[in-house]
């Protein structure tokens, strides 16, 4: 089982990890329950990733994902919160990397607590300037649950910024978990990438 640095707990982040969800300039306007949109094609490309990232169960599959799909310098950055201020240009790159990889290593530990069977993608929905693809998930246990993905235009394309999982938007709880541990720590972000990269 992946070990977590004291103060990112595992339990902790699987209500966590998303994004701010910013505005989409230029994106294919949605239909109410629209299963032909661009954005839900784009999830069932997503979906299949993560599925074969979830079979090898290993933390480099999952990392290609992650930076492949999500939008990760914007949910890096809003999970700073009030911290955001002291990240300097020349950290960037390192910071990103290391929220990549922390997501990468909790997703790989969950691959073996929870395997899957299988996902559905549903349909999308206009949510102010966001596009939100419903999706179900199958487990090999026989249980099921939704997620519901927020996604984001940029540049020519959409990013997932966020996932509700069983009624848990994770943008909001990935900041919690983040700015208390900085608080704990008087701000050192360079604390904090050394636990996101551990």
């Amino acid at each position: 089982m992946t070990d977590v640095p004291k103060g990112l707990s595992r339990r902790a982040f699987i209500k966590a990890s998303g994004a701010v969800a910013l505005a989409i300039a230029g994106a294919p306007a949605v239909q109410a329950g629209d299963k032909n949109h661009p954005s839900v094609a784009f999830m069932k490309k997503v979906g299949k990733d993560l599925l074969e990232a979830h079979r090898q169960g290993t933390v480099a599959s999952f990392l290609g994902v992650i930076q492949r799909y999500a939008d990760v310098p914007d949910i890096a950055l809003y999970s700073l919160g009030q911290y955001k201020a002291n990240l300097g240009a020349g950290q960037r790159p390192r910071y990103f990397r290391g929220v990549a990889v922390f997501m990468s290593r909790y997703f790989a530990d969950q691959s073996r607590e929870y395997p899957i069977a299988k996902y559905e993608v549903g349909e999308a929905t206009q949510d102010g300037k966001d596009v939100m693809v419903s999706s179900r998930i199958y487990l090999l246990s026989g249980q099921t649950y939704n997620v519901t993905w927020r996604l984001v235009w940029r540049n020519k394309g959409y990013k997932v910024a966020d996932a509700k999982v069983l009624g848990f938007s994770m943008v909001y709880m990935q900041r919690g978990i983040f700015t208390s541990y900085l608080s704990k720590r008087k701000g050192d972000l360079v604390q904090l990438m050394n636990a996101l990269e551990g």
